[in-house]
């Protein structure tokens, strides 16, 4: 027998919605308070993750979402990053 494998799934910060993990970026606090993009999703840290949308970040940025989850201000060029990460560029 052939078992399908399972799919590992997340929930959207911003949406509340369980999604597959590869249709949402994490976003860490690490232990040192620096916040960062994690493409990978295997960094340390605490994580929250964002459905891969344009809509879904700016309203992520106006209701502070993230910074709820992370308990930590969050810069506005993460918010750059994960759009330049949505559009297929590398993250500088």
């Amino acid at each position: 027998m052939v078992h399908a494998k399972k799919v590992p799934m997340r929930k959207c910060v911003v949406t509340n919605e369980m999604k597959p993990k590869r249709e949402l970026v994490r976003v860490v606090r690490n232990k040192d308070g620096e916040v960062f993009v994690d493409p990978t999703g295997k960094k340390n840290g605490r994580g929250a993750y964002v459905t891969k949308q344009f809509d879904v970040i700016d309203k992520a940025q106006t209701t502070k979402a993230l910074e709820r989850q992370l308990n930590t201000t969050i810069d506005p060029s993460i918010y750059k990053q994960l759009k330049q990460l949505i559009e297929g560029n590398k993250i500088e």
